[in-house]
Protein backbone atom coordinates (compact mmCIF):
# COMPACT_ATOMS: atom_id res chain seq x y z
CA UNK A 1 0.00 0.00 0.00
CA UNK A 2 0.94 3.81 -0.25
CA UNK A 3 -0.47 6.74 0.55
CA UNK A 4 0.72 10.14 -0.78
CA UNK A 5 0.04 12.85 1.46
CA UNK A 6 1.04 15.74 -0.11
CA UNK A 7 -0.73 16.02 -3.67
CA UNK A 8 -1.86 19.03 -5.13
CA UNK A 9 -4.65 20.37 -7.48
CA UNK A 10 -5.54 23.63 -9.04
CA UNK A 11 -3.45 26.19 -11.53
CA UNK A 12 -1.36 28.96 -10.72
CA UNK A 13 1.62 30.71 -11.82
CA UNK A 14 3.14 28.24 -13.53
CA UNK A 15 1.79 25.22 -12.50
CA UNK A 16 -1.44 23.63 -13.59
CA UNK A 17 -2.24 20.48 -11.62
CA UNK A 18 -5.72 18.69 -12.78
CA UNK A 19 -7.33 16.30 -11.28
CA UNK A 20 -7.58 14.00 -14.18
CA UNK A 21 -3.76 13.81 -13.87
CA UNK A 22 -4.17 12.87 -10.21
CA UNK A 23 -5.95 10.28 -10.47
CA UNK A 24 -3.88 8.61 -13.97
CA UNK A 25 -0.74 8.73 -11.18
CA UNK A 26 -2.38 6.74 -8.76
CA UNK A 27 -3.77 3.99 -11.35
CA UNK A 28 -0.45 4.26 -13.08
CA UNK A 29 1.86 4.29 -10.41
CA UNK A 30 -0.32 1.87 -7.79
CA UNK A 31 -0.84 4.73 -5.44
CA UNK A 32 -3.64 3.87 -2.87
CA UNK A 33 -5.18 6.83 -0.98
CA UNK A 34 -3.83 10.95 -1.84
CA UNK A 35 -4.19 13.52 0.61
CA UNK A 36 -4.52 16.81 -1.53
CA UNK A 37 -4.33 20.47 -1.20
CA UNK A 38 -5.38 23.21 -3.87
CA UNK A 39 -2.57 25.51 -4.73
CA UNK A 40 -4.79 28.64 -6.35
CA UNK A 41 -4.54 29.40 -2.18
CA UNK A 42 -1.35 30.44 -3.14
CA UNK A 43 -0.59 34.23 -2.59
CA UNK A 44 3.00 35.82 -3.50
CA UNK A 45 4.49 34.33 -6.46
CA UNK A 46 8.05 33.06 -6.82
CA UNK A 47 9.95 36.07 -6.16
CA UNK A 48 7.79 36.96 -3.27
CA UNK A 49 5.91 39.81 -5.17
CA UNK A 50 1.72 39.94 -4.45
CA UNK A 51 0.00 37.98 -6.76
CA UNK A 52 -2.49 40.41 -9.02
CA UNK A 53 -6.15 40.62 -7.43
CA UNK A 54 -7.32 38.98 -10.24
CA UNK A 55 -5.50 36.14 -9.40
CA UNK A 56 -6.14 35.69 -5.65
CA UNK A 57 -8.63 33.02 -4.81
CA UNK A 58 -10.69 33.11 -1.87
CA UNK A 59 -9.61 30.70 1.13
CA UNK A 60 -13.14 29.17 1.45
CA UNK A 61 -13.06 28.68 -2.81
CA UNK A 62 -9.74 26.95 -2.70
CA UNK A 63 -10.86 24.39 -0.12
CA UNK A 64 -13.90 23.90 -1.50
CA UNK A 65 -11.92 22.54 -5.04
CA UNK A 66 -9.91 20.10 -2.59
CA UNK A 67 -12.99 18.87 -0.07
CA UNK A 68 -15.17 18.27 -3.29
CA UNK A 69 -12.47 15.97 -5.10
CA UNK A 70 -12.95 14.21 -2.22
CA UNK A 71 -16.47 14.05 -2.02
CA UNK A 72 -16.18 13.01 -5.76
CA UNK A 73 -13.24 10.13 -4.66
CA UNK A 74 -14.10 9.32 -1.08
CA UNK A 75 -12.00 6.11 -0.93
CA UNK A 76 -9.11 7.31 -2.84
CA UNK A 77 -9.46 11.42 -1.98
CA UNK A 78 -9.15 13.25 1.39
CA UNK A 79 -8.42 17.20 1.40
CA UNK A 80 -5.95 19.34 3.23
CA UNK A 81 -6.90 22.56 3.17
CA UNK A 82 -4.50 25.58 2.19
CA UNK A 83 -4.96 28.40 3.68
CA UNK A 84 -4.48 32.01 3.28
CA UNK A 85 -3.31 33.54 6.27
CA UNK A 86 -1.72 36.72 4.93
CA UNK A 87 -4.80 38.03 2.93
CA UNK A 88 -7.39 36.04 5.60
CA UNK A 89 -8.44 34.63 8.67
CA UNK A 90 -9.90 31.91 10.22
CA UNK A 91 -13.30 33.25 10.58
CA UNK A 92 -17.18 32.10 11.37
CA UNK A 93 -17.37 30.76 7.48
CA UNK A 94 -14.22 28.38 7.57
CA UNK A 95 -15.27 26.94 10.79
CA UNK A 96 -18.77 26.18 9.70
CA UNK A 97 -17.21 24.87 7.10
CA UNK A 98 -15.04 22.63 8.17
CA UNK A 99 -18.04 21.24 10.74
CA UNK A 100 -19.83 20.47 7.26
CA UNK A 101 -17.47 18.62 5.68
CA UNK A 102 -15.10 17.46 8.65
CA UNK A 103 -15.42 13.92 7.04
CA UNK A 104 -13.40 14.56 3.97
CA UNK A 105 -10.54 17.14 5.63
CA UNK A 106 -7.86 15.66 7.02
CA UNK A 107 -5.44 18.37 7.91
CA UNK A 108 -4.35 22.40 7.37
CA UNK A 109 -1.61 23.13 4.87
CA UNK A 110 0.24 26.33 4.82
CA UNK A 111 2.99 27.64 2.78
CA UNK A 112 5.10 30.27 4.64
CA UNK A 113 6.82 31.35 1.44
CA UNK A 114 3.71 31.75 -0.59
CA UNK A 115 2.26 33.61 2.00
CA UNK A 116 5.26 35.63 3.01
CA UNK A 117 4.30 35.34 6.85
CA UNK A 118 6.52 33.73 9.53
CA UNK A 119 5.11 30.53 10.19
CA UNK A 120 5.88 31.23 14.30
CA UNK A 121 4.11 34.68 14.38
CA UNK A 122 1.00 35.93 15.85
CA UNK A 123 -1.39 35.90 12.13
CA UNK A 124 -0.72 32.27 12.59
CA UNK A 125 -2.59 32.27 15.88
CA UNK A 126 -6.22 31.77 15.13
CA UNK A 127 -5.11 29.39 12.72
CA UNK A 128 -3.69 26.92 15.64
CA UNK A 129 -6.85 27.28 17.40
CA UNK A 130 -8.45 25.78 14.19
CA UNK A 131 -6.55 23.05 13.85
CA UNK A 132 -7.22 22.44 17.85
CA UNK A 133 -10.22 22.85 18.03
CA UNK A 134 -11.09 19.78 14.80
CA UNK A 135 -8.25 18.12 16.11
CA UNK A 136 -6.24 18.61 12.67
CA UNK A 137 -2.69 18.20 12.16
CA UNK A 138 -0.94 20.90 10.01
CA UNK A 139 0.76 20.39 7.56
CA UNK A 140 3.77 23.34 6.49
CA UNK A 141 5.82 23.61 3.21
CA UNK A 142 9.73 24.20 4.55
CA UNK A 143 12.61 26.23 2.41
CA UNK A 144 13.48 28.94 0.53
CA UNK A 145 12.68 32.00 2.91
CA UNK A 146 13.22 32.78 6.77
CA UNK A 147 9.58 33.02 6.72
CA UNK A 148 9.41 29.09 6.12
CA UNK A 149 12.56 28.14 7.60
CA UNK A 150 12.31 24.78 9.80
CA UNK A 151 13.02 26.11 13.02
CA UNK A 152 9.86 28.21 12.99
CA UNK A 153 7.72 25.11 12.57
CA UNK A 154 9.55 23.59 15.42
CA UNK A 155 8.77 26.85 17.54
CA UNK A 156 5.21 26.78 16.58
CA UNK A 157 5.51 22.92 17.55
CA UNK A 158 6.81 23.55 20.71
CA UNK A 159 4.33 26.34 21.42
CA UNK A 160 1.35 23.73 20.52
CA UNK A 161 2.31 20.35 21.98
CA UNK A 162 -1.20 19.44 21.23
CA UNK A 163 -1.31 19.65 17.62
CA UNK A 164 0.81 17.90 15.51
CA UNK A 165 2.79 19.15 12.83
CA UNK A 166 4.63 18.06 9.51
CA UNK A 167 7.60 19.72 8.41
CA UNK A 168 6.91 19.11 4.71
CA UNK A 169 10.10 19.06 2.46
CA UNK A 170 12.39 18.40 6.05
CA UNK A 171 13.94 22.15 4.38
CA UNK A 172 13.68 22.17 0.67
CA UNK A 173 16.92 22.36 -1.28
CA UNK A 174 19.31 21.42 2.00
CA UNK A 175 20.95 18.71 3.17
CA UNK A 176 18.16 18.09 5.44
CA UNK A 177 20.16 17.93 8.96
CA UNK A 178 18.87 20.62 10.52
CA UNK A 179 15.03 19.31 9.97
CA UNK A 180 16.15 15.82 10.72
CA UNK A 181 17.76 17.10 14.12
CA UNK A 182 14.46 19.35 15.40
CA UNK A 183 12.21 17.06 14.20
CA UNK A 184 13.94 14.41 16.98
CA UNK A 185 13.25 16.86 19.51
CA UNK A 186 10.19 16.99 20.11
CA UNK A 187 6.94 13.96 19.90
CA UNK A 188 4.62 16.26 17.78
CA UNK A 189 7.12 17.32 14.82
CA UNK A 190 6.86 14.91 11.81
CA UNK A 191 8.88 14.84 8.13
CA UNK A 192 8.02 14.65 4.74
CA UNK A 193 9.56 12.98 2.02
CA UNK A 194 8.53 15.67 -1.07
CA UNK A 195 12.07 15.88 -2.66
CA UNK A 196 13.90 14.28 0.11
CA UNK A 197 16.38 11.87 -1.43
CA UNK A 198 16.22 8.43 0.16
CA UNK A 199 19.36 9.02 1.96
CA UNK A 200 18.21 11.46 3.73
CA UNK A 201 14.95 9.46 4.98
CA UNK A 202 17.67 6.49 5.91
CA UNK A 203 19.56 9.24 8.21
CA UNK A 204 16.23 10.47 9.65
CA UNK A 205 14.88 7.04 10.64
CA UNK A 206 18.69 6.18 12.10
CA UNK A 207 18.91 9.09 14.05
CA UNK A 208 14.24 9.35 14.96
CA UNK A 209 13.16 6.05 14.60
CA UNK A 210 10.05 5.34 12.12
CA UNK A 211 7.47 6.50 13.65
CA UNK A 212 7.61 10.02 12.87
CA UNK A 213 7.99 10.56 8.97
CA UNK A 214 5.39 10.08 5.94
CA UNK A 215 5.46 10.07 2.01
CA UNK A 216 5.00 13.07 0.05
CA UNK A 217 5.20 13.65 -3.63
CA UNK A 218 4.32 16.87 -4.61
CA UNK A 219 2.62 15.42 -7.20
CA UNK A 220 1.61 16.44 -9.89
CA UNK A 221 4.12 19.31 -9.87
CA UNK A 222 6.13 18.02 -13.10
CA UNK A 223 3.34 16.24 -14.61
CA UNK A 224 1.39 13.21 -14.53
CA UNK A 225 4.41 11.36 -14.56
CA UNK A 226 6.07 13.17 -11.63
CA UNK A 227 6.71 9.49 -9.79
CA UNK A 228 8.91 8.37 -12.62
CA UNK A 229 9.98 11.57 -14.04
CA UNK A 230 10.98 15.40 -13.09
CA UNK A 231 10.69 18.35 -15.13
CA UNK A 232 13.57 17.26 -17.40
CA UNK A 233 12.39 14.34 -18.14
CA UNK A 234 15.74 12.65 -15.95
CA UNK A 235 14.55 9.70 -13.92
CA UNK A 236 12.28 11.13 -10.77
CA UNK A 237 13.67 10.60 -6.74
CA UNK A 238 10.50 8.71 -6.33
CA UNK A 239 11.21 5.59 -8.16
CA UNK A 240 14.17 5.24 -5.27
CA UNK A 241 11.33 5.10 -3.09
CA UNK A 242 9.27 2.21 -4.94
CA UNK A 243 12.26 0.49 -6.10
CA UNK A 244 15.49 1.16 -3.36
CA UNK A 245 14.53 2.33 -0.41
CA UNK A 246 12.60 -0.65 0.61
CA UNK A 247 16.34 -2.48 0.41
CA UNK A 248 17.59 -0.34 2.56
CA UNK A 249 15.58 -0.17 5.89
CA UNK A 250 13.55 -2.71 7.36
CA UNK A 251 10.50 -4.16 6.29
CA UNK A 252 8.29 -3.09 8.98
CA UNK A 253 9.78 0.58 8.80
CA UNK A 254 9.24 0.73 4.88
CA UNK A 255 5.36 -0.05 5.63
CA UNK A 256 5.59 3.08 8.30
CA UNK A 257 6.78 5.33 5.86
CA UNK A 258 4.54 4.73 3.44
CA UNK A 259 0.94 4.37 4.57
CA UNK A 260 0.81 3.00 8.13
CA UNK A 261 2.40 6.29 10.42
CA UNK A 262 -0.20 8.88 7.49
CA UNK A 263 -2.95 6.30 8.55
CA UNK A 264 -2.67 7.53 11.88
CA UNK A 265 -1.66 10.99 11.94
CA UNK A 266 -4.40 12.07 9.69
CA UNK A 267 -6.71 9.92 10.93
CA UNK A 268 -7.98 8.01 7.53
CA UNK A 269 -10.66 5.54 7.61
CA UNK A 270 -8.26 2.93 5.71
CA UNK A 271 -8.52 -0.98 6.66
CA UNK A 272 -4.64 -2.61 5.72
Amino acid sequence: MIIDTHVHIGRILNFNMKKKDVLYMMERYGIDHCIVSDVRATEFDHSQRPLPAFLQTPQLECIKGSVDFARENPDRISAALWLRPYHETAEDALYRYIEENRQYIRALKFHPFHSKLPFDGEKMQPFMELARHFSLPVVVHTGGSDNAACVRVYNAAKHHPDINFVMVHMGLGTDNNEAIYLIGKLPNLYGDTSWVPIESTVRFIEKNGDDRIVFGSDSPIDGKDTYWYNSYGQPSIYRKYFRELKMLIPRSSYEKLMYKNAISLFSLDIKV
